[in-house]
């Protein structure tokens, strides 16, 4: 393979801007594919990113294009993720390349994640190159967008490309730039081998697939491989490309490819997501820079609704962390719902995903608890903890301090919208940092909020202010002083520990009383008075009461003395009343999903 003629680049934009519109494109103008073989989103092959119309996974393919100098180059294309949650897609993408396509819609505009990935592809010392994506929509200003490309990153006015994805105008112009302005892959093919890891998934009949960049050197289907972070070693059992959709097995891989290894891998902990590959025979010493190690920004507890699932989830989980890094978890119990584990997410759309995805692939019934960012605890003896379950809150008389994650917030909205917005932010406690003005119509804002404010429907409200132009992004910057409680949520006198988080203090009786209300909603009359208490501390701050369903005992009494209905009546009044000490109170399940969106 001649390096000089492979090149490596993915597509970054913000949500919907159309990157996987465009690859389905490039695709059909590669001769990928045919056109009895066309659809939309050809590189999602999960049926959760066709229903929802997002990237979930990042997805490679390699692609053979004859360009205008009449040579053929390999190109390996990868499509990114456009949400907030899913930047370590992207970034793991990045690392494999040497250049990327920074979409940008005509409609929208420059948002905030287009800002967010320029800048992380900025960090990597990839060339960008920027395209206009959906000219032929009418009415648009593309004069206007090239402007906010010019003032916002700095690019040229020539060098901004336009193209519409879905008719196919322009992309064989961006193909072209793709193949004159990507950096020829570097390494040396004759130097010790290294392939860098940037992505699995679990095959049920091959192991593990493994997708890796080869950074240097040159790898067999005979090489005896070495993971260096693991101290493991492997043998090749097919060694192989993604080529015009379709896995290719291949005798080698040089520098500057990727490809994907099947070594017989049947535990998913074998494999660490930015690991280093080399040869057993003649290895490294020093493993990639690889990636930096992303920290989830939101906890939940994932329980089986069957508990005899609770092994099968675990298998499931073990799985599915092969194809997302980012997600982690641990084993934990629960009163209410018996054994499940304790996952890290980096955000709520993420959360959402990967129950889906366990509910749908592994067959799976599950139930959620209210998410909690992590916090951290200074006890009166010194100690600092962190914790990200309420459970875990020492008592009062034990905490001396508590601090909360605070993020540095960027919001690109109209202007109209400033106030409206400004206001809305603060009372999430916002505080604010600076403006920018983009353009006539366009500003950005910078905030710096708590987390806990954000995860739950901050991005939804933020889009119905600003009638869908308003876009966030947002990244941790460090921890700050807070008032911190421990909200619990009691049904007669036992406290339900799924319902239980750590809230700031100022906003306590607030959720208390959403809380008890949408419960007494969602949870039917039983045969018994269901009473809902929100407490902090054993103080009751919000109360409600679901009366008992009534039974008409004394039907089968048709005359008589007055002294048989009462009879059965307090003979009810006793049953009643053991009912309520030993009754257990049914909570449908979407009290849980109900009760985690307030």
């Amino acid at each position: 393979m001649d390096k000089s003629l492979i090149r490596n680049f993915c597509i970054i934009a913000h949500i919907d801007h159309g990157k996987s519109t465009l690859a389905d494109r490039i695709l059909e103008i590669t001769g990928a594919i045919t056109s009895r073989q066309a659809q939309e989103q050809l590189l999602d092959d999960m049926e959760l990113e066709r229903e929802r119309g997002i990237t979930i996974k990042a997805s490679v393919v390699t692609l053979d294009y004859k360009a205008a100098d009449n040579k053929t180059y390999i190109i390996n294309l990868i499509d990114t993720p456009g949400h907030v949650d899913f930047t370590y897609e992207v970034s793991k993408s990045l690392a494999a390349c040497e250049a990327a396509i920074l979409l940008t819609d005509v409609s929208q505009g420059v948002e905030a994640q287009t800002v967010a990935n320029y800048y992380l592809a900025k960090g990597n010392n990839l060339k960008i190159i920027p395209v206009i994506n959906k000219i032929d929509l009418p009415n648009t200003d593309i004069e206007k967008v090239k402007e906010q490309l010019v003032s916002i990153f700095g690019f040229k006015q020539e060098e901004i490309l336009t193209c519409s994805a879905k008719l196919g105008s322009g992309v064989s112009e961006i193909l072209e730039r793709v193949v004159s302005d990507t950096p020829v892959p570097e390494g040396e093919e004759d130097g010790l081998l290294a392939c860098l890891v940037f992505d699995s998934r679990f095959d049920i009949y091959k192991g593990v697939v493994i997708f890796v960049r080869v950074m240097q050197g040159k790898i067999t289907s005979a090489t005896k491989l070495k993971f260096l972070q693991k101290q493991s070693t492997h043998k090749i059992e097919e060694l192989g490309i993604i080529k015009n959709l379709k896995p290719i097995r291949v005798d080698s891989l040089s520098c500057g490819e990727v490809g994907y290894i099947i070594a017989n891998i049947r535990d998913p902990r074998e494999i660490i997501i930015g690991d280093t590959i080399t040869d057993f025979n003649n290895p490294l010493e020093q493993p990639l820079a690889g990636y930096r190690q992303v920290k989830p920004l939101v906890f939940c507890g994932i329980y089986p609704v069957n508990s005899g699932d609770f092994q099968h989830l675990r298998e499931a989980m073990e799985k599915l962390r092969l194809s997302d890094a980012s997600f982690v978890y641990e084993p934990e119990s629960s009163q209410s719902f018996g054994h499940g584990f304790r996952c890290g997410f980096l955000g709520l759309l993420h959360m959402e995903i990967v129950q889906e995805r366990l509910e749908r692939e592994y067959d799976l019934n599950l139930m959620i608890t209210v998410p909690n960012v992590v916090y951290r605890i200074r006890k009166s003896d010194g100690q600092l903890l962190e914790i990200d379950n309420p459970n875990a809150l020492p008592d009062s008389s034990e905490v001396a301090g508590t601090e909360e994650p605070y993020v540095s917030l960027l919001m690109i909205i109209p202007i109209q919208d400033i106030e409206t917005v400004c206001n809305f932010t603060k009372d999430r406690r916002g505080i604010f940092v600076s403006n920018e003005y983009l353009s006539q119509d366009r500003v950005k804002l910078n905030f710096i909020m708590p987390l806990s404010e954000i995860i739950v429907d901050f991005y939804d409200r933020i889009k119905s202010q600003t009638r869908g132009y308003g876009s966030i992004d947002y990244e941790f910057l460090d921890y700050q002083e807070t008032d911190l409680v421990k909200l619990e949520i009691a049904l007669n006198d036992v406290v339900c520990d799924a319902f239980s988080c750590l809230i700031h203090k100022e906003r306590a009786y607030t959720k208390a009383q959403a809380i008890v209300h949408k419960l007494k909603d969602l949870i039917p009359r039983q045969l018994f008075e269901v009473r809902i208490q929100a407490r902090i501390e054993s103080r009751v701050i919000a109360s409600a009461r679901v009366r008992p369903v009534g039974k008409n005992v004394t039907a089968k009494c048709y005359g008589g003395d007055i002294t048989r209905k009462r009879k059965l009546w307090d003979l009810q009044k006793k049953g009643k009343k053991r009912l309520k000490q030993f009754g257990k109170v049914q909570i449908p399940q979407e009290a849980f999903l109900e009760v985690l969106r307030l």
